[in-house]
């Protein structure tokens, strides 16, 4: 048997349990007309465009149950632009494809990693180059907790 890819269910079974994203109050931001350069400045417009829904701007609609958000702890994404004590978004209801940033478990841990497929197998890869990327041999199986779709980063 070749080591095969197992997504989850949509309902959390491990003692890990994180909570769904679902704040008690919509929280709401106000949202600029304009954009902010990140390279020479340029006078900002005065004039608002809208309120920004946080939720709907975080979470899929229809997604708000099968939407978590997770503390990452080290530093093998670092180069995807996930740091060691960012939160991501992890929705469950999305399908991992190639190239997607995942949650997995392997041997009964949470890791994140950019799930590929090589030669039709799975393999994580790191998103820092001195991490190896973990290919699972015959009979291995790697669970696929949730797709990451957001990166909450402090400055």
């Amino acid at each position: 048997m070749s080591a095969s890819l197992h997504p989850l269910p949509p309902r959390p079974a491990m003692a890990l349990d994180p909570r769904p994203f679902r704040p008690q109050a919509r929280a709401r931001v106000r949202k600029m007309a304009s954009t902010v350069q990140a390279g020479f400045p340029s006078p900002a417009d005065d004039y608002l465009e809208s309120v920004l829904d946080l939720n709907r701007h975080l979470i899929i609609q229809g997604h708000e149950d099968s939407t978590f958000i997770l503390r990452v702890a080290g530093h093998s994404m670092v180069t995807a632009g996930i740091h060691d004590g960012d939160e991501v978004v992890v929705d469950r209801a999305l399908a991992p494809k190639d190239g997607s940033v995942v949650v997995a478990v392997v041997n009964g841990e949470l890791t994140i990693k950019y799930l590929r497929f090589r030669e039709g197998k799975p393999v994580l890869v790191a998103g820092n180059p001195h991490y190896a990327d973990r290919a699972f041999a015959e009979g291995e199986e790697l669970t696929i907790w949730g797709v990451v779709t957001r990166v909450l980063h402090k400055v």
